[in-house]
């Protein structure tokens, strides 16, 4: 092989199709655009996402509904049963206080975004488990003490509305 037969395999290197060049190369007249009007010139803004040809599009009939709290909390969260299976693989200490900072050390939480919940979902089987996090369900606080533990929520509770005072 010497080097001016090197070449591109075939098909490898296509040119580029010149548009508005005469009748006599397919793409003339009209450059492939069609007939006259808006959609034939440059600069088309129409045909955006959602446009119906003039006709109201489907999103601006149809109803809002619903917003987003912009002051809602989003909690990682934790089951009970996967607190259980960490303790079980030695990835969690039950001896330890386990808090927010030893569940993203052990890899059960990626990140503590506001807090950590823990739901009570799954069973439980070690005695006497010390955890403090932001938040826990009601479920979830019986079964740790129901196997002799305690679970503390440091996150301050939502003050009860005051009554009116007539």
């Amino acid at each position: 092989m010497k080097l001016f037969e090197l070449s591109d395999n075939p098909g490898a290197r296509k040119a580029r199709k010149r548009i508005g060049r005469g009748p006599g190369s397919g793409t003339g007249s009209t450059g492939g655009r069609g007939m006259n009007g808006q959609n034939s010139r440059s600069g088309v803004a129409l045909k955006g996402k959602g446009f119906e040809g003039g006709q109201m599009p489907l999103h601006r009939r149809l109803p809002k509904r619903g917003f987003t709290n912009i002051f809602a909390k989003s909690f990682a969260v934790v089951n009970l049963g996967n607190i259980q299976s960490f303790i079980d693989a030695g990835k969690l200490d039950p001896k330890a206080t386990i808090d927010e900072a030893a569940l993203v050390q052990s890899g059960l939480v990626r990140r503590r975004r506001d807090g950590v919940r823990v739901l009570g979902k799954g069973a439980l089987t070690t005695k006497g488990l010390k955890i403090e996090v932001s938040g826990a369900s009601k479920s979830a606080v019986a079964a740790v003490e129901a196997a002799g533990g305690s679970l503390t929520v440091t996150a301050p509770a939502a003050a009860p509305a005051a009554a009116p005072e007539a």
